[in-house]
């Protein structure tokens, strides 16, 4: 059997076929091109069931035959890669002034990404009905596109719990919301599961799935938005607390006597190392981009206090990093939003502080990197939970050809 800590095992279920069916498509998805025998020698699977099961995946069009290799010792074997064409995973990530969405094929390809403006701060129902429009304009374009949607997973950047009941998102102003229980009624049961998680914990699944450390199995991601918080996957796993709180390292307090932070308390990392932090005034959410394209233009023409600004950001930030270093031993640290396009003057400093304070040698390993995938990390994140879904066995029904 795959002994992937990440993924579905046979005898983790009681319906042991559809708990193969995700095995199966699951190595296909890390292995493709592969054969069934491939499948059968490495998942310990018999010929015959592996032979049943990608049956039943090829009707589910998940996976499809590709022609003949005969690069291997005996008859030339059918090689198999996954279909998914029929389908489409959505994310959206609600932001205070846009909501992002992402739509993806089963093998991650981007079908869709929109940026839409939207303004936060009415009520949750109020704001729930604004985001359901964008959702149901999505799911009619992949209809058009013939494609069933799989489900919708959406973050949010607050503090959301196990149960995805959103207890507080400040920025927002949403306090004890039931999003994903809202937003299915304003799409009047749209007949695909709808899901609510952190926008930090959704991130880190897209750096897990897409980015460009894409298999890690001890990952931190941490936003750059007007908060800072971290999405944490360990062994292979994310890995939300006991209540789905974990992640708030913006409110670890590096200065008692520092700058306030919004939380009520002084010194957070989010009041000395956040955008907030390094622009060095109060914004709103729309004039950020602008004043980060004059910050970075300003460090590139030698500015000398912007850049003692960014120096000083970096080396708050990377006393932040050094505390997930020591305390989960991370084998990358993403730095994600609006810290991505500071990189270049932020990462040195970051690094020399983590080298300097992480109890191991050489910061324990942990590399300290910027994001590949953007502002829509957390989006698309939403579009990975929904594949880790299908992964995990909860795979669509047969579905008829379309000619």
């Amino acid at each position: 059997m795959i002994t992937s800590t990440t993924g579905p095992q046979p005898a983790d279920f009681a319906d042991v076929r559809a708990t193969n069916l995700a095995v199966v498509l699951r190595f296909v998805r890390e292995h493709a091109p592969c054969s069934r025998a491939d499948i059968a020698a490495s998942t310990g699977l018999n010929k015959a069931t592996v032979s049943s099961l990608v049956a039943d995946l090829i009707d589910r069009r998940l996976v499809r035959e590709t022609g003949l290799t005969e690069n291997r010792v005996g008859r030339p074997a059918t090689m198999l890669v996954l279909d998914g064409s029929p389908y489409a995973a959505i994310g959206v990530e609600i932001n205070v002034d846009h909501v992002s969405a992402v739509a993806t094929g089963l093998a991650g390809e981007r079908l869709l990404t929109w940026r839409r403006a939207f303004s936060a701060g009415g009520s949750a129902g109020q704001d729930v009905a604004a985001v359901a429009a964008i959702v149901r304009r999505v799911v009619g374009r992949m209809a058009r596109d013939e494609r069933q949607v799989l489900g919708l997973a959406v973050a949010v950047p607050g503090l959301v719990d196990v149960q995805g009941v959103v207890r507080i998102a400040p920025n927002l102003g949403w306090r004890d919301a039931d999003i994903g229980g809202d937003l299915a009624k304003a799409l009047r049961d749209p007949g695909f599961t709808v899901q609510v998680d952190n926008d930090a914990n959704l991130a880190a699944l897209a750096e897990q799935r897409f980015g460009a450390r894409a298999g890690a199995a001890d990952l931190v991601y941490l936003t750059g938005e007007i908060g800072v918080g971290a999405g944490v996957i360990l062994d292979g796993r994310l890995r939300r607390g006991a209540l789905g709180y974990s992640g708030e390292i913006g409110h670890v307090q590096l200065d008692p006597d520092g700058p306030a932070c919004r939380c009520g308390r002084r010194g957070c990392l989010e009041a000395v190392a956040g955008i907030g932090a390094i622009l060095r005034r109060d914004l709103s959410p729309g004039e950020i981009p602008v004043e980060i394209e004059d910050t970075v233009r300003a460090a590139r023409a030698g500015d000398a206090a912007v850049l003692a600004t960014l120096d000083a950001a970096g080396r708050s930030l990377g006393r932040g990093v050094s505390v997930l270093a020591n305390l989960l031993n991370p084998a990358v640290v993403v730095l994600g939003g609006y810290y991505v396009p500071l990189a270049p003057w932020l990462l040195p400093a970051v690094r020399a502080e983590v080298a300097d304070r992480a109890i191991a040698p050489e910061g324990g390993g942990c590399e300290v990197v910027a994001s590949t995938l953007g502002l829509d990390a957390a989006a698309l994140g939403g579009a990975a939970r929904v594949l880790d879904s299908v992964d995990s066995g909860r795979l669509p029904g047969g579905i008829s050809r379309i000619s």
